[in-house]
């Protein structure tokens, strides 16, 4: 449970170490000090407080959220969501303080900004969606972090989303690709929707385009007909991951599924990995119930639970059955492009769900 008393900067410093410590990474200080920077004038927010801004991100209006990527044979990956906050908060200030960040961690960390520049105006001149400009850090050990940007697909309205996404991607060279995304995962008129929109901010062999759709009142059967656009996914995982975390479910609503794929340059006809991020605090009644869901999906892929135990313990020491949202989603990845599972935690420095009472309250979360 965060104290009253800290700032933001004291809150996520405390967590950030933690989860350093679980995933390998040595320099927890750069971490923290990096997050408090990319947090902009939320760092120094008073948790006794509101939330500085309304930030999507977090239920609680945290602008930050972690999460912990596993890969076969790989060490775990420690990644943060950020929005930057400016010292007046708004969509167009928080956009504007963002970019100005990031043209200095461009310097700083050499990364390139072409692909940015040659999209930013469809998303970034006026925005008028949920936010201009998110960032995302992704932290391996022993290497500088990597950083991804983040748009809002409908930044002109709803009904320029269509035409945004599909601009951006043939500005990028991804010239059938919406055309893909189209007849895989907007099949149901408004039901289907681009949720968001991303690029990596390096440039190398396996720098990547995302393009995420959120599927309202969806069954397996969406998420499968989504992934049937990547030659390399495995249905049977999408099929054992819908029913591990969703026991009992046969329509996820409330919240939607999302899935995404990535595009890559070597990949730009098809793209190499589909995800599928299921929100699993829409699901279960609390925490504890959520932890042990993803711990049989750890085991099942044969991947060490021990990493996501200490993550989930470093974020918070509440009791689990007390409240729900510490893990808000958890990502399947399958493909050519590094498969695997990502789990999201939350950083609750605002408030906390309460953990609910009957199963039956689970179709209106």
């Amino acid at each position: 449970m965060a104290s009253r008393a800290l700032t933001l900067r004291g809150h996520t410093a405390r967590q950030l170490r933690g989860l350093c410590n679980a995933v390998g990474l040595s320099d927890s200080s750069a971490v923290t000090a990096l997050l408090a920077e990319l947090l902009g004038s939320a760092t120094d927010h008073r948790l006794s407080g509101p939330p500085p801004w309304s930030t999507h991100i977090a239920d609680d209006h945290t602008p930050v959220e972690y999460s912990v990527s596993f890969e076969d044979k790989k060490a775990p990956t420690l990644r943060v969501m950020v929005e930057t906050i400016a010292p007046v908060p708004g969509i167009g200030t928080n956009t504007a303080a963002a970019e100005q960040l990031l043209s200095s961690l461009a310097v700083r960390f050499g990364l390139c900004l072409d692909r940015f520049d040659r999209i930013r105006d469809l998303f970034l001149n006026n925005p008028r969606g949920r936010f201009g400009l998110w960032f995302s850090a992704i932290f391996r050990p022993g290497s500088p972090p990597r950083f991804k940007a983040y748009f809002d697909p409908e930044a002109a309205g709803p009904d320029m989303a269509p035409a945004l996404v599909s601009e951006a991607l043939s500005r990028l060279g991804l010239h059938q690709a919406y055309a893909l995304v189209a007849d895989h995962a907007l099949r149901r008129a408004g039901q289907d929707r681009l949720s968001f929109f991303s690029l990596d901010l390096h440039r190398d062999a396996a720098s990547r385009v995302k393009v995420y759709v959120s599927h309202d009142d969806a069954g397996v059967r969406s998420a499968l007909l989504a992934a049937a656009a990547v030659p390399s996914a495995n249905p049977d995982l999408v099929r054992a991951f819908c029913a591990l975390l969703g026991e009992g479910i046969s329509v996820f609503g409330g919240r939607p599924l999302i899935s995404s794929y990535t595009f890559t340059e070597a990949n730009a006809a098809a793209p190499a990995t589909y995800s599928l991020y299921l929100p699993i605090r829409a699901f279960v009644p609390d925490d504890q119930t959520a932890r042990d869901r993803v711990r049989a999906l750890l085991d099942r892929h044969g991947i060490d639970r021990s990493v996501f135990d200490r993550a989930l313990a470093e974020v918070s020491d509440r009791e689990l059955r007390d409240g729900v949202g510490l893990i808000p989603h958890v990502a399947l990845r399958t493909g050519t492009v590094r498969p695997g599972i990502t789990v999201y935690l939350s950083a609750e420095a605002y408030s906390t769900t309460p953990a609910r009472a009957r199963f039956d309250q689970l179709a209106h979360a």
